[in-house]
């Protein structure tokens, strides 16, 4: 399964481009008609041209992939011996084609193939790559659906709210502030967890306050409780819209458990943590889109970056198996 077909590759694609291994062994597909049937589409995003600090996340959805050698680990959910990839249709469509060193390109790439698993009826969810791939799934979303027809949950160590970084306009660090910006999100309708850190500073947070932003930082969740935040999260984000984008930066992670990302900060969730907190967010809410990026391969000598990330891809997978077939996530 080495190759992607005439649809994702033209040409002579980048050497980081190209899958070795299918997500959890599920069955490869290149054009949109395979995907009639299907409840979600795996998608690769290799690009890291928005990274502002370490590189290397363009390798990061062959790691991931790669990180469940024998398709099976992971499965089925302890708890409830729910098996995600059971439950519901799950296939991989390859990589988005990619234009290095031409970010707006790789996004609207980016955003055709998101198009065609919509289209399909599916939910794509994407494996990154850099977290700019926020904005043309953004773009997506409120052109599919209206801007206020979605809410945003996001873990991250950061708001990527800036308005800019090094002068740059759209990076890593800036989606959801473009996005309002453009138009394509309200700011009521996104809430963040986990930001902790030295940035964003004062002048970002009096933007997302005016925004109407919602966050929960670090500290909070260790004054609250983690389940007490995620009441707020799931009630805020059930009250904006119908449907969710669920987007997770691994450096929500403290680096203990994810040390292969680009902008690392001490202080984060921990892996257990956080899977068990995407499961409960998955099973509570209907999501249209999710993703799970910033694992840079070259940062993460043991794998557990890698690791930890395919099994938030498939601790979503049992949340949404849960919801569909009414089981108990514990």
């Amino acid at each position: 399964m080495s190759t992607q077909g005439e649809r994702l590759v033209r040409g002579h694609p980048p050497g980081y481009t190209g899958i070795g291994t299918t997500f959890a062994g599920q069955r490869l597909v290149l054009e949109p008609a395979g995907l009639e049937g299907v409840d979600v589409a795996v998608l690769g995003a290799p690009f890291d041209d928005g990274t502002s600090n370490r590189p290397g996340a363009r390798f990061g959805p062959r790691a991931i992939r790669a990180a469940d050698d024998d398709g099976r680990s992971g499965r089925p959910h302890m708890g409830t011996g729910l098996d995600p990839l059971s439950a519901l249709t799950v296939v991989d469509y390859g990589d988005a084609e990619v234009a290095p060193g031409d970010l707006p390109r790789s996004h609207e790439l980016l955003a055709r193939a998101l198009g065609e698993v919509l289209d399909a009826g599916a939910m794509p969810f994407v494996l990154g790559g850099d977290h700019s791939l926020a904005l043309p799934t953004l773009r997506t979303l409120s052109e599919r659906f209206g801007p206020d027809g979605y809410a945003v949950v996001h873990f991250d160590t950061h708001a990527d709210t800036a308005a800019e970084l090094y002068g740059v306009r759209v990076s890593h660090g800036t989606p959801f502030r473009v996005a309002v910006e453009e138009g394509h999100l309200l700011g009521g309708n996104i809430v963040q967890v986990g930001l902790r850190g030295t940035w964003p500073g004062p002048e970002e947070f009096d933007w997302m306050r005016a925004q109407g932003f919602r966050w929960h930082t670090m500290d909070e969740i260790g004054e609250r409780g983690l389940d007490r935040v995620l009441d707020d999260t799931v009630a805020h984000a059930r009250g904006r819209a119908d449907r969710v984008y669920l987007t997770i930066d691994i450096d929500v992670l403290d680096p203990a458990f994810a040390p292969g990302t680009g902008t690392p900060e001490p202080g984060g969730l921990t892996t257990r943590e956080l899977r068990g907190a995407l499961r409960r967010v998955a099973g509570e809410l209907d999501l249209c889109a999710a993703d799970v990026v910033e694992v840079c391969p070259p940062f993460d000598p043991s794998g557990i970056t890698a690791l930890a990330a395919e099994r938030v891809v498939i601790d979503v997978l049992t949340g949404m198996a849960a919801r569909r077939t009414g089981a108990k996530l514990g």
